[in-house]
């Protein structure tokens, strides 16, 4: 099912791998295989499409037995040894152009926000664009409006999980971006196609 926004998870399949491997780290390919009943040839497409993204890392096993290590698989959270690469280069070209910008066009408001968290932002917006997510940034109430929602039509159970996988994702773009910043969740709303995520200061 070819879904709007965040290419590299538009489809079901991706979006499962995915939400595994957020909920548990340090997957095999045949466990993945178990998981969402796909071929491993097939996994491994999706998997490299992940971690192109910069969605996905891989890490060889540390084996102290014989016998050929394996390659374990995580979402990329942006700390320590689950930080892609990928999402780093990333995140220095977002908080460069953010720099840029606000040099040029100078805000009346600039300086309101810490640089770090400001350059926290300019990542996670950066990261929504490319998604297809034309986000709406609310500085001082520390919001996200993604509304309206391009998911609002799919089945409940399916659209949890993909709310789940994107705010894992957003989390993600923050840590790696470093800074205070975090996702506090979802605002609740009796709209299904609103879609705004509240953002928190988390002390060092």
């Amino acid at each position: 099912m070819a879904r709007p926004g965040y290419s590299a998870i538009s489809s079901s399949s991706r979006v499962t791998i995915l939400h595994t491997l957020q909920d548990r780290p340090e997957r095999t390919i045949a466990e993945l295989c178990d998981e969402t009943g796909l071929h491993a040839n097939t996994v491994r497409e999706h998997l490299q499409r992940l971690a192109d993204a910069g969605y996905v890392v891989a890490a060889t096993e540390h084996r102290t037995t014989r016998g050929r290590p394996r390659v374990l698989y995580s979402a990329a959270t942006g700390e320590d040894a689950a930080s892609s690469a990928v999402a780093r280069d990333r995140v220095r070209a977002a908080a460069a152009r953010g720099d840029l910008m606000r040099r040029v066009l100078p805000d009346s408001d600039a300086g309101a926000l810490p640089d770090d968290v400001m350059h926290q932002l300019d990542a996670l917006v950066d990261d929504l664009g490319a998604g297809g997510f034309d986000a709406v940034v609310d500085e001082d109430a520390l919001t996200v409006d993604l509304t309206p929602c391009a998911y609002a039509a799919i089945e409940p159970e399916q659209r949890e999980r993909l709310c789940s996988v994107h705010l894992g994702l957003m989390q993600g773009v923050l840590t790696e971006a470093g800074g205070p910043l975090g996702v506090d969740g979802m605002l609740p709303a009796c709209d299904p196609s609103q879609c705004i995520v509240q953002l928190a200061m988390h002390p060092a």
